[in-house]
């Protein structure tokens, strides 16, 4: 038992938050395997990609829109000077 606290670097802060927390609040404790917090960084990068992706699509939206108004202004008749 004690050669696996020492190999687990989490060992103290997991004894800690079984402490500190009621029982019914463990589910949202952070991840504390290796391999839980590899498929949460994964799952992450996987968000990451998606929000910047429509980030693009969002910007380029606004920037056709943003063309498109410049346009529309640009093809107005001008008023005449007055006399």
């Amino acid at each position: 038992m004690s050669q696996d606290k020492h190999n687990d670097p989490f060992a103290l802060f997991r004894q800690f938050w079984q402490q500190a927390t009621p029982p019914g609040m463990q589910a949202f404790l952070p991840p504390m395997s290796e391999e839980e917090i590899d498929r949460k960084l994964a799952e992450l990068r996987v968000v990451e990609g998606w929000l910047t992706m429509n980030l693009g699509v969002l910007s380029m939206q606004i920037k056709t829109l943003e063309m498109q108004r410049a346009a529309l202004h640009s093809m107005r008749p001008k008023d005449p000077p007055a006399s």
